[in-house]
C-alpha cells in the first residue's frame, strides 16, 4: 500500500478536526486524491461497483463506505462492501429490479446478485433535526431514518475509522472525522461524545471490541471508560440482537481476541452470565482452546457450528449445574439433560438462541454421557448417530483443556472410528468384560460412575 503520502497528506492538514457543530471547529474533510493513494477497483467487488456506477448515472451521490474502505487501507481483503448515496431507499429501488428494502429501525436497501448483496444507505443525519424522533427517553434509538448529506452521515457512524468514503466521482477517498489518523495510530475512537452514543446503541460496545480484535487496535481511553461506565445499557439490548452480534464476534476469525477483550472490559456476563460466574481455570482453559480451534479451522476455509461455539461457551456453566445436581435417583445421561435444560432457559434470558441451534446444543451435551457410558453393543449404534461427530470433538476439546476424568476416553473413540467392523466388536467386547471385572471389585454402576465424574469436576 501507499501509505506514506496518505500521512503526509494528513500532516499537511493541521485543520482541528471535530463535529460541525462545534462552535470553533473547521468541519472541512480531508481529501486524498486518486494519486495519493493505492486504492483500486480491482479489489473492489464487482457488485458494489455496479452499484455505484448506475448511482452516479442517475446523478446520485454514491461511495463505497466503512469496513470496506477500511480494510482496503489495511492491506486486508474485505468480506462485506457498503455503499452510501442520497438517494432514499425508495429511489434505489426504482433503479435496480434486484433491490429489496428491509428494516424499521434501520431503512435499508439490499441490491441482490445472486447469493451476494450489497448493502445501500441514504445518508443519516442527527435525530434533533426531527426533534428527537425516534429516540426514546433514556437515549436509545429505536429509528434511524433521518436523511441528511454526506457530512450528516459521517458524523452518524460509530467509529472514525468506520467513516471513510471512496467516491466513484473522482475516486478519492473523505475524512471529516479524522479516521485516518486513527488507523494509522491502531485506535479504535467513537465518533462525539462516547456516553451519548452508547446510549443511544449500546451495541456499540460489542463493535468496538470486534473491531479491536479484528484489527488488533487499542480502544480508545475515553471510549474504554465510557463503556464501563455504561455497560448495564448491555442488559436491555433486545436478546435477538445479541445472537447475531455474538456470531460476529467469534466466527470472523479472531474469537479469542475477542472473549480475551469481553473479560478485560467486564462484558462477558452481560452475554453469559452463567458462564462468567462459573469460570474457573478449567472452564477458561476450555472456552480459550475451543476458540483457539475456531479460529484455526475459520483460517483453514472450514465450517463453523453456531450450535458448537454456543454449546462451548455454555459448558463451564453445564458442569457447575451438573455438580449442582447430585440427585442420586439421576442417571448420568438423565443429570447432564437436566443440567442442559435449565442452563438453556436461563441463557434465553439474555441471548435468544433459536429452537435449530439449542436443540444441537443439548444434543452435544448429552451425547458426552453417552459417550461416556460404553457398555455392550452401543458404542457401534453411537457411530451412526447423526450428531455423534459434534460431540466427538466436544470429547477431544475436554481432554485438550485438561479434564482429567476423562482418562484417554477420546483416544478409545478415535480409534475405534479407524479400525474395521470386526475389530469394533473386539474392542467392544474387551471393554465390556473389562467393565464388568471393574464392576464386582469395586461396586462400580452406572450412578457411581456420575458420582465420580460430579467429584473429580469439584
Amino acid at each position: 500500500m501507499k501509505l506514506t503520502k496518505f500521512w503526509q497528506r494528513i500532516g499537511r492538514n493541521k485543520k482541528n478536526k471535530g463535529n460541525a457543530d462545534t462552535p470553533g471547529v473547521d468541519s472541512s474533510p480531508t481529501v486524498i486524491d486518486r494519486s495519493d493513494h493505492a486504492l483500486s477497483r480491482k479489489d473492489m467487488s464487482e457488485h458494489a461497483l455496479k452499484v455505484l456506477y448506475r448511482l452516479k448515472k442517475a446523478r446520485y451521490e454514491g461511495y463505497l463506505v466503512g469496513g470496506g474502505v477500511r480494510d482496503l487501507l489495511l492491506g486486508m481483503h474485505p468480506k462485506d462492501f457498503d455503499v452510501a448515496t442520497n438517494a432514499t431507499p425508495e429511489e434505489v429501488r426504482k433503479l435496480f429490479g434486484n433491490c429489496r428494502l428491509i428494516g424499521r429501525r434501520f431503512r435499508l436497501a439490499h441490491v441482490h446478485f445472486g447469493r451476494n448483496i450489497i448493502e445501500v444507505a441514504t445518508f443519516r443525519a442527527s435525530h434533533d433535526q426531527q426533534g428527537g424522533e425516534g429516540v426514546t427517553k433514556d437515549g436509545m434509538i429505536v429509528r434511524d431514518n433521518v436523511y441528511g448529506t454526506l457530512e450528516d452521515d459521517a458524523w452518524r457512524r460509530d467509529f472514525t475509522v468506520n467513516a471513510l468514503y471512496y467516491n466513484i466521482y473522482d475516486f478519492s477517498i473523505i475524512d471529516y472525522t479524522g479516521g485516518l489518523k486513527d488507523i494509522e495510530n491502531k485506535t479504535i475512537r467513537m465518533i462525539g461524545d462516547a456516553d451519548e452514543r452508547l446510549q443511544e446503541d449500546p451495541v456499540r460496545m460489542l463493535r468496538a471490541v470486534r473491531f479491536a480484535a479484528k484489527l488488533n487496535f487499542k480502544i480508545e481511553d475515553s471510549l474504554s471508560e465510557s463503556i464501563k461506565k455504561n455497560i448495564h445499557l448491555l442488559d436491555g439490548v433486545p436478546t435477538a440482537r445479541l445472537f447475531e452480534e455474538v456470531l460476529k464476534l467469534f466466527l470472523h476469525g479472531h474469537a479469542l481476541a475477542s472473549y480475551e477483550l469481553l473479560k478485560e472490559f467486564d462484558l462477558l456476563k452481560h452475554l453469559f452470565s452463567q458462564t462468567a460466574e462459573n469460570l474457573d481455570d478449567a472452564g477458561d482453559r476450555f472456552i480459550t482452546q475451543a476458540l483457539i480451534n475456531t479460529d484455526a479451522r475459520i483460517k483453514q476455509g472450514k465450517p463453523i457450528a453456531p450450535a458448537f461455539l454456543y454449546a462451548a461457551l455454555l459448558w463451564p456453566a453445564v458442569r457447575a449445574e451438573m455438580i449442582g445436581l447430585k440427585y442420586d435417583d439421576l442417571s448420568l445421561l438423565q443429570s447432564y439433560q437436566v443440567a442442559g435444560q435449565n442452563v438453556l432457559e436461563n441463557q434465553l434470558n439474555q441471548i435468544l438462541i433459536p429452537k435449530r441451534f439449542g436443540i444441537p446444543m443439548r444434543e452435544i451435551w448429552t451425547m458426552q454421557a453417552r459417550l461416556a457410558v460404553r457398555k455392550g453393543k452401543r458404542p457401534l449404534k453411537l457411530l451412526s448417530v447423526p450428531r455423534f461427530r459434534a460431540a466427538y470433538d466436544f470429547l477431544l476439546l475436554r481432554e485438550q483443556s485438561g479434564e482429567t476424568q476423562l482418562k484417554e476416553l477420546g483416544e478409545w473413540w478415535t480409534q475405534i472410528q479407524q479400525v474395521s467392523d470386526d475389530e469394533k466388536l473386539v474392542m467392544c467386547k474387551k471393554l465390556s468384560s473389562l467393565e464388568r471385572t471393574k464392576g464386582r471389585k469395586k461396586g462400580k454402576g452406572k450412578k457411581q460412575v456420575k458420582k465420580n465424574i460430579v467429584k473429580e469436576n469439584e
